[in-house]
């Protein structure tokens, strides 16, 4: 399994990308969580196999109809904690 720890930039906040990211993890049997940070952008801990990470970054990338990325910034690192699901911390 890998591990990605993922900041989205842009216009992410308000427009329901954290329930976005969390349908697309579902969709992709993708685990772990998603939350806004004080500068406005998205954190989100994804974990998986390359086959289901791939395509979630890749929808995480166009975003949803209300959103606008500008730069997402992506690093791999150790697997720190298992996760069951995905969810949207507050």
């Amino acid at each position: 399994m890998i591990q990605l720890h993922i900041i989205v930039s842009g216009k992410v906040q308000g427009v329901g990308y954290r329930y976005f990211s969390q349908m697309k993890a579902v969709q992709y049997g993708v685990t772990g969580w998603a939350k806004n940070l004080p500068d406005g952008s998205v954190e989100i801990l994804a974990i998986g196999t390359n086959d289901q990470l791939e395509p979630f970054i890749e929808d995480l990338r166009i975003g949803n109809p209300f959103s606008k990325i500008e730069e997402m910034n992506i690093t791999e690192g150790e697997k720190s904690e298992d996760f069951h699901s995905f969810t949207i911390k507050y």
